[in-house]
């Protein structure tokens, strides 16, 4: 039995009244539904973002419970846009009629999507934003080299700097073995392929690096902390804005096509100031104040 006093008077409910009220408040329909498991803090980070921007929240569904029921849920919800937060919950967006704007992240470069009123952001840091840094607080490294995939040299755009030198690799051997064999570089950039990036092929990395001298830049805050000089790590609650925002306008156009997929507009900066001084290299004052977090 539950109490409310009101002008001095008590009315009593029995509890099943509220069980109810909760019910029907969870059961309303939502214009906007997101599919992410926010047990995830980048998960957690982007869906702030996503309510900051829209104008009504968005309802949160996890992908694990929402497994061949996205097009049930999208129904029942009456969404006019879904938003997907990995690679996993994008595959299952087949399912949506076409008439549903889909939204995505949490992926690292932009999958090849059949599927039309399709668009989203992914978490690969484009190469201009290295570049472009290096440039101006960073200029002694002039000759960087790039090694990964053809398929990530390709979506990162990497063709498009005739003075970075590209290494095509495979496997995580031919990785390692790559970077034994450059001379004349004053810098490696990493690719986000985790298959290559294994923990042991990492390891030989840094050791190599401190050996030749030639610093690392890394992709993420772990890397950093690992030994690389530095990273560029995309923002999840600017990505989050940003997502919302196309939400908020697909609500009522019902169509995203206006929007191509678009790398981050906002990156957190780390720097690892033992493996510059190690190898020599000043960073200035300027690019400290900038960073979100110095190492060690």
């Amino acid at each position: 039995m539950t109490v409310l006093s009101l002008s001095g008077k008590s009315i009593f409910f029995p509890a099943v009244f509220f069980s109810v009220i909760l019910f029907s408040s969870n059961s309303e329909s939502s214009d906007v539904i997101v599919f992410g498991d926010k047990r995830l803090k980048p998960v957690v980070e982007i869906i702030s973002g996503i309510n900051e921007s829209l104008p009504f929240p968005a309802k949160v569904y996890s992908p694990s419970s929402a497994k061949g029921r996205m097009k049930e849920i999208a129904s029942q919800e009456k969404a006019r846009v879904v938003i997907v937060l990995g690679r996993n919950a994008l595959d299952e967006t087949l399912q949506l009629p076409a008439s549903i704007p889909v939204i995505y992240d949490l992926v690292v470069t932009p999958p090849i999507i059949k599927r039309a009123n399709t668009t989203g952001c992914y978490m690969g840091t484009p190469l201009k934003e290295y570049i472009e840094l290096i440039r101006r607080y960073l200029r002694p490294i002039r000759r960087i080299a790039v090694v990964g995939s053809q398929e990530l040299m390709n979506a990162l755009d990497v063709a498009a700097y005739p003075q970075v030198a590209s290494y095509n690799v495979k496997t995580p051997y031919e990785f390692v073995t790559t970077l034994e064999q450059l001379d004349s570089i004053d810098a490696v950039v990493l690719l986000p392929d985790v298959s290559l990036l294994t923990a042991t092929a990492l390891e030989e990395a840094y050791l190599i690096s401190f050996k030749k001298g030639i610093p690392l830049i890394g992709l993420s805050e772990k890397h950093v902390r690992q030994g690389a000089l530095l990273a560029l790590v995309f923002d999840p609650v600017s990505v989050g804005r940003y997502i919302g925002e196309m939400a908020a306008i697909a609500v009522t156009s019902s169509d995203v096509r206006q929007y191509p997929p678009a790398p981050p507009r906002k990156f957190d900066l780390f720097i690892n100031m033992d493996t510059a001084g190690k190898m020599g290299i000043s960073i200035p004052a300027e690019l400290v104040q900038r960073a979100k977090r110095i190492y060690p």
